[in-house]
């Protein structure tokens, strides 16, 4: 095994900061500049938009309510206090 370059920790995280870096500059650099609708912020929008519209879609499917997360908040606060008031 060849020996670290910076140390055992610090060699992954300088592999993905290159990686992460040179992507970018592929995106970026006007001699491969891609079109905006091809890079990856775009198409990770678009495919979470899409997860998204699934999602509702199912979710209006089952019939489930929508849950008011603020009410059962409270109501448990309010159980809570009750709680704490007896010795």
């Amino acid at each position: 095994m060849p020996p670290p370059l910076l140390s055992r920790s610090m060699d992954p995280i300088l592999g993905v900061f290159t990686g992460i870096f040179a992507y970018y500059l592929y995106e970026k650099h006007p001699r491969t500049a891609m079109p905006e609708e091809l890079r990856l912020m775009s198409l990770l929008r678009w495919k979470r938009e899409k997860w998204q519209q699934e999602r509702e879609r199912k979710l209006l499917a089952t019939g489930e309510e929508t849950i008011d997360w603020q009410a059962i908040a409270a109501s448990a606060e309010a159980d809570t206090s009750k709680g704490s008031g007896r010795s």
